[in-house]
């Protein structure tokens, strides 16, 4: 097998990788039973393996969510008690910051270990200034939002706050998504608020003209609108959110997620993930070429727990295909943790046992997250081989390769320098070895691997 690359041929600019803390760290911020291997918090282990460069798998990015209150009035259907989550709100007219305080612990925590990029993101407005007092739409209501023109002002000024107070505690906030899959309906399960293309972007501009106002965050940033299929309206949202010369002046990107639920009743060709991909890039190419695109939000979706490599590789391709065709600069995972018998987090929690288990996806994610710095420039790489997918990435004088092997066969391959290899794969999870000039690797079967070139 060879690696065909051209480093002169260069693309985005990628910045790393990271998770939401949405449904689990109002929950494991409060575990401070003692992990017996590590001899530290629960807590702080699970936060360490994921943020830490050293001691985990070194993401850069934490997604804080800002909660709408239904876990404070109990308001609402709710499948699941995790999927409801506290405002700031004092019942007095002020805010109580002393509220959420879990997952708020988790979220220092994340900084502590290596986090240094913060996203706060909104799944609904608080209940006080929705339409139905819920942070969802009732059952018999369809694509409306939630949110009345009239209250978008103290939406924003609500969110602002929020955002303010955890700049000046010093967290690093870097980004503030007010809206979050606004193409659903929302009636139901989680904390959710529909908007129309146009209404998230009259939300978005109005967040951005007061956070104009806001000496104290000048450098926070505006993300959005995070919309929840790759296939869907995408480009209506996105003409909409960058409309408007507010917004433009503090947005650097445009965030959306990476979901493409294939459908049976649908033609082959629309649930061709990768078309739509290659489509969405190419009219972003030509309609805004200087605004980059970010992943917010990916998960497996797919029932059952599953901790192997069939899911990693399902992961790593999805990696790189975002990553290597869609020209992301970041990428992140839906949920770090999952309390589900449900194929979407890094680490499996036990809630009666107050313990953790590691899944070979989250292994996979720390063949990108751990090696590949911010700040690395991707470049043309691929491989002669089909089976083969290859993402390239340099920085000062060091070249990175992530390789990732979908087949059930081994390939060899050599490198004209000495390397750093780290494997993972059935057996190995971010096994490290390294190699001299011009010997031969052996990349195993079904597997992931990260090549730093000295």
């Amino acid at each position: 097998m060879k690696i065909i690359f051209d480093s002169s041929k260069e693309y985005q600019i990628f910045e790393g990788v990271g998770a939401s803390g949405a449904w689990w760290a109002q929950i494991v911020g409060g575990w401070d039973n003692v992990d017996p291997e590590s001899n530290l918090p629960v807590r702080d282990r699970i936060s360490q393996l994921l943020y830490s460069k050293t001691e985990g798998i070194g993401m850069r990015t934490y997604r804080y969510n800002i909660g709408g209150g239904s876990a404070d009035s109990g308001r609402g259907d709710y499948s699941d008690p995790a999927r409801r989550a506290s405002s700031f709100e004092n019942g007095k007219g002020g805010l109580d910051f002393s509220k959420d305080a879990n997952a708020v612990y988790m979220m220092r925590r994340a900084a502590h270990d290596g986090a240094d990029e913060i996203i706060l993101f909104v799944n609904s407005p608080i209940e006080s200034l929705t339409e139905n007092g819920k942070a969802h739409l009732n059952k018999n209501q369809i694509f409306r939002t939630n949110l009345a023109p009239e209250n978008y002002g103290a939406f924003a000024d609500y969110i602002l706050d929020v955002t303010e107070h955890f700049v000046k505690e010093g967290m690093p906030i870097k980004y503030l998504s007010p809206i979050n899959e606004p193409m659903w309906i929302w009636n139901g399960g989680q904390e959710g608020c529909h908007y129309s293309p146009r209404q998230a972007g009259k939300v978005m501009r109005c967040v951005a003209e007061k956070l104009m106002q806001r000496k104290a965050l000048e450098g926070v940033k505006l993300s959005g609108v995070e919309n929840g299929d790759i296939r869907w309206f995408n480009k209506s949202y996105t003409r909409h959110l960058l409309k408007y010369p507010e917004v433009l002046k503090v947005i650097d990107s445009v965030d959306l997620h990476s979901y493409c639920l294939p459908q049976k009743f649908l033609p082959a060709f629309m649930n061709d993930r990768l078309a739509f991909v290659r489509r969405f890039r190419k009219w972003m190419d030509k309609k805004y070429p200087s605004v980059p695109v970010k992943m917010s939000e990916w998960c497996h979706m797919c029932g059952g727990k599953n901790t192997g490599m069939d899911s990693a590789l399902e992961t790593a391709k999805v990696m790189c295909e975002d990553i290597g065709v869609l020209n992301v600069t970041s990428w992140q995972h839906w949920i770090a943790c999952s309390l589900y018998d449900y194929c979407d987090g890094l680490i499996y929690l036990d809630t009666e046992k107050k313990s953790f288990e590691l899944t070979k996806r989250y292994f996979v994610t720390g063949n990108f997250s751990k090696y590949i710095p911010f700040g690395a420039v991707r470049f043309e790489a691929s491989s002669d081989d089909d089976s083969v997918t290859v993402l390239g990435f340099r920085k000062d004088k060091e070249k990175y390769f992530v390789i990732v092997n979908f087949s059930k066969d081994e390939k060899k391959i050599s490198f004209d320098k000495s390397a750093l290899f780290a494997v993972t794969d059935k057996e190995s999870n971010l096994r490290e070895y390294t190699l001299n000039a011009n010997e031969e690797a052996v990349i195993t079967p079904e597997s992931v691997t990260t090549v730093v070139l000295r």
